[in-house]
């Protein structure tokens, strides 16, 4: 439990800092450089996530997987209405789709939910009871 809560916290962690989205002009991405603030929540997460598996949390450690998901998911719809609505000045509909459409999401997103999918699916170990019954 221990072992795997650390790993997907720290693919987690690389996840973050991979290229989330590929802008025009501008490059590839991270969770940086899309917010600040998301950022910080996000690597807050992945601090709960490291707490809980050193502390051999099973529900800490997936709070911190789904509350991730959860956070991936609305950073997700914010760039993609934000993408959208950026280019709102411009009134045809199909230049304002092929704009937002010049903005692609990357590998990251992948590496984050390979992170988030090993936190949630952590167990808590069974302990087997080393007593004999007695034979009569």
């Amino acid at each position: 439990m221990r072992i795997q809560g650390i790993l997907g916290a720290v693919i987690m962690a690389a996840g973050g800092l991979c290229p989330l989205i590929r802008v025009p002009i501008m490059g590839n991405w991270n969770y940086f450089d899309i917010d600040q603030t998301l950022a910080t929540v996000f690597y807050c997460l992945v601090t709960i996530a490291l707490i809980g598996a050193l502390l051999q949390k099973a529900g800490l450690i997936r709070f911190a997987g789904w509350a991730g998901i959860g956070l991936v998911l609305l950073t997700l719809a914010g760039v993609y209405f934000k993408s959208h609505d950026y280019f709102s000045f411009v009134h045809f509909k199909k230049v304002i789709n092929f704009a937002a459409g010049m903005v692609k999401y990357k590998w990251g997103w992948l590496v984050i939910f390979a992170g988030t999918l090993c936190l949630i699916s952590v167990r808590k170990p069974k302990v087997f009871n080393t007593e004999q019954a007695p034979v009569i």
